[in-house]
Order: C-alpha cells, then sequence, then structure tokens
C-alpha cells in the first residue's frame, strides 16, 4: 500500500524551496515501487523558462535517470492540480497515477477546468486522486499570493 501523505510531505517540501526563492509554491514527486525516483520545484522565475514547472521538471529528471522516456507503473504528487501544459507530459510520458494536493480552478486539468489526465481521447490516461494534504497545500498557494499582493501594495 502507498503511504499517499508521506509522499506528498515530500512535494510540500519541494514546494516550500519555490516559496523562499520567490517562485510559486508547487512541488512535485515522481515515484516508482515506492521509491522517489524525482522531485522538483518551479523554478520559473529563477531560470526565466515558461516550461519549468515542478511537474515537467520531475518527469524530465526521472526520464533521465530511468533512461526512458515511458514512466510506466508510477505516481507523480504534485502539490497542486497540473495545468494543461504539465497534463500533456503526464500523458505522453505514460505516467499512471496523478495525485494533488489542492485544486486549481482557474488552469487545473486534472478535473476543474478540464480532465486532460483521465479523457479517453487520448490512446493513455491516468488515474487522479485529488486532496492529499489539501489544507497545507491550499495554504501555501494562499499565503505566497497575499504577501505577493501586500508586495505590489507598497
Amino acid at each position: 500500500m502507498i503511504d499517499h501523505e508521506y509522499f506528498m510531505q515530500i512535494a510540500l517540501e519541494e514546494a516550500r524551496k519555490a516559496y523562499k526563492k520567490g517562485e510559486v509554491p508547487i512541488g512535485a514527486v515522481l515515484v516508482v515501487d515506492n521509491k522517489v525516483i524525482a522531485k522538483a520545484h518551479n523554478t520559473r522565475e529563477e531560470e526565466q523558462q515558461a516550461l519549468n514547472h515542478a511537474e515537467i521538471l520531475v518527469i524530465k529528471e526521472a526520464c533521465e535517470k530511468i533512461g526512458f522516456w515511458r514512466l510506466d507503473n508510477s505516481y507523480l504528487y504534485s502539490t497542486v492540480e497540473p495545468c494543461v501544459m504539465c497534463s500533456g507530459a503526464i500523458v505522453q510520458s505514460r505516467i499512471e497515477n496523478v495525485i494533488y494536493g489542492t485544486k486549481d480552478p482557474k488552469n487545473g486539468c486534472c478535473g476543474s477546468k478540464i480532465n486532460l489526465v483521465s479523457s479517453n481521447l487520448f490512446n493513455h490516461n491516468a488515474n487522479v486522486i485529488s486532496g492529499i494534504l489539501e489544507s497545507e497545500c491550499s495554504d501555501i498557494m494562499k499565503q505566497f499570493f497575499k504577501e505577493l499582493r501586500e508586495k505590489k501594495k507598497s
């Protein structure tokens, strides 16, 4: 039995790293056979790279470590519901399970706006579990954007 809360805590540690850097605090972890294969956090601002979402970075690192682009039998943990770009990468890399903390009603593509990763329109789809450590994942995002708004006012 896989301990979703344990792996989401690791994703939250990654989100805290992003927070400290002034990045949108999203962390991701990729797990195979109950082992962390890769972990990452957003570095879009730091690297000035639009593609540097936590999920994209963790998929890239996992593929490099495994030496194969197919991430069969894997679990991707993200503190926030993946966006359309990340959801496309999830489908393309054949990730089997997506577990996320808090919904993203503006950009989420695992059920909020659309459900790209579970769609039967593609040759692969993923199982989705949401709400793991939801309040912790939501709180860090709310705090980050609250501070950002306060900085903009002053």
